[in-house]
C-alpha cells in the first residue's frame, strides 16, 4: 500500500467516527408521545358525534309477584328427653333405636318387685275387708251393731282401696311409656343402669308434621298471619315444599326489628328431618298482565320518576307513575304502554335526544 492510499483510509475512518458521534447527539423521536398523539387525535375525531351503547327492553304484559325470601329452620312438632319419674335399676328396655313408636308403648322399666309385693299383700286383705263390711251392714240392719262400728269398717275398706291405688300409681312410675307417636333416638342407658329422674334414657321426636320457624322484617307484619301459604327449599331437593303459617309471635323484636312466625309442613312420608335450614319464599301480592320494568331503568328527578324510551336511535325521556316495587322490578301504572322500548342501562348518562346504539334488547 503506497503512502497516498494509507492517508486516504485514515481520513475516511476519522470522518466516520466524527459523523457517528454527531448523529448520536441529535434528538430522537419520542415513541410514547407519538402513541399518545394518535390516541388524542382519535378522541378528537370521535368527539364530533357521541354515541352511547345501551341495553333495552320491549314492554310486554307479565305476571308481577311481590315476594321476599328469608331463612328458616325445621323444628319437630314435639320433642322430649325421656326419663323415669322414679329411681331404680333398669330391668327392661323394649325399643329399638331409630324406630317409630306409638303413644303409650312401654319403652323401659325399672325394678318394681318391692312394690308388687306390697300390692299383693294389700289385695289379699281386700276380700276380708269387703266381707267385714258386708257382715257389719247385715248386723246394723238388725240393730246388732252400732252405726259407729259399721262406719269404721267402711272407712277401713276405703283406706285399703286407697293404699292399693297408691301402690299401683307407684308401679306405673317404674314404667317409661311414649307420651306421643314419634321416632325414638339413640338410647343412653343399658339394662342394669341405676336410673333417676335426671337420667335421660333416649330422645323422642315427632317429625310429622314439621314446624318451619322463620323471621320476618317488621314491615311485613300485616301480610304474615295465620293461614298464609309459603314455599321453602331445602338443600339437596329440587322441588319446593309447601307449608302454612299457624302462629305468629305476639311482639316485634325492638333490636332486630323483626318477628318470628311458624308454619306447618305435613311431612307425611318423613322425607325431611328437623334441624335442617330452609330458604323460605313468601308471596305477598300477585298482579297479572302488569307493565313491569327493571329497577335500574327508573331515573328519580325532582321528586318524580322518569324512564328513557328508545326512539329512532335516540333517547327520549318519559315521566311515569309507579306502583308495586319488588327486589328487581317496578310496576308502572301510567306513562308506558305495551310495545314501548325502554333503555335499561347507562341511564345516568342519558340526555334528551342523545344518540344511542342497542347492544342487547329483551
Amino acid at each position: 500500500m503506497n503512502k497516498k492510499t494509507k492517508w486516504g483510509l485514515i481520513i475516511l475512518i476519522s470522518a466516520g467516527i466524527i459523523g457517528g458521534g454527531i448523529y448520536s447527539q441529535l434528538p430522537k423521536k419520542n415513541e410514547e408521545l407519538t402513541a399518545a398523539d394518535k390516541v388524542m387525535g382519535g378522541n378528537r375525531k370521535s368527539k364530533g358525534k357521541q354515541i352511547l351503547n345501551v341495553n333495552a327492553k320491549v314492554i310486554k304484559p307479565q305476571l308481577l309477584m311481590d315476594e321476599f325470601t328469608t331463612t328458616g329452620v325445621l323444628l319437630p312438632d314435639e320433642e322430649v328427653n325421656l326419663s323415669f319419674e322414679t329411681s331404680g335399676k333398669i330391668v327392661e328396655i323394649n325399643f329399638v333405636e331409630g324406630t317409630a313408636v306409638k303413644k303409650g308403648q312401654l319403652l323401659a322399666k325399672v325394678n318394681d318387685r318391692q312394690l308388687q309385693a306390697q300390692l299383693q299383700r294389700l289385695v289379699s286383705q281386700l276380700k276380708l275387708a269387703e266381707d267385714r263390711v258386708f257382715r257389719q251392714d247385715a248386723l246394723l240392719k238388725r240393730d246388732a251393731v252400732s252405726k259407729e262400728a259399721y262406719e269404721q269398717v267402711k272407712t277401713d275398706l276405703a283406706t285399703l282401696n286407697a293404699d292399693i291405688e297408691i301402690i299401683k300409681a307407684n308401679i306405673e312410675l317404674t314404667e317409661l311409656r311414649a307420651p306421643f307417636d314419634g321416632i325414638i333416638g339413640l338410647r343412653q342407658v343399658s339394662i342394669g343402669t341405676y336410673a333417676s329422674p335426671t337420667t335421660v334414657v333416649a330422645k323422642l321426636t315427632k317429625i310429622a308434621p314439621l314446624k318451619v320457624e322463620f323471621s320476618v322484617p317488621e314491615r311485613y307484619a300485616k301480610q304474615i298471619k295465620n293461614g298464609t301459604n309459603l314455599n321453602f327449599h331445602v338443600e339437596g331437593y329440587l322441588d319446593a315444599f309447601g307449608a302454612q303459617v299457624y302462629a305468629v309471635e305476639s311482639a316485634i323484636d325492638p333490636n332486630l326489628h323483626q318477628f318470628t312466625a311458624r308454619a306447618l309442613y305435613p311431612n307425611v312420608n318423613h322425607l325431611l328431618l328437623p334441624g335442617r335450614y330452609a330458604s323460605v319464599l313468601i308471596k305477598k301480592d300477585e298482579i297479572e298482565n302488569a307493565i313491569a320494568i327493571p329497577t335500574e331503568a327508573i331515573v328519580p328527578e325532582m321528586g318524580k320518576d322518569k324512564v328513557y324510551l328508545y326512539k329512532s336511535g335516540k333517547a327520549e325521556p318519559k315521566e311515569v307513575i309507579t306502583g308495586l316495587r319488588t327486589a328487581s322490578e317496578v310496576q308502572v301504572i301510567r306513562g308506558l304502554q305495551m310495545g314501548d322500548t325502554i333503555i335499561t342501562s347507562g341511564t345516568l348518562q342519558l340526555r334528551t335526544g342523545l344518540a344511542v346504539t342497542l347492544d342487547n334488547i329483551d
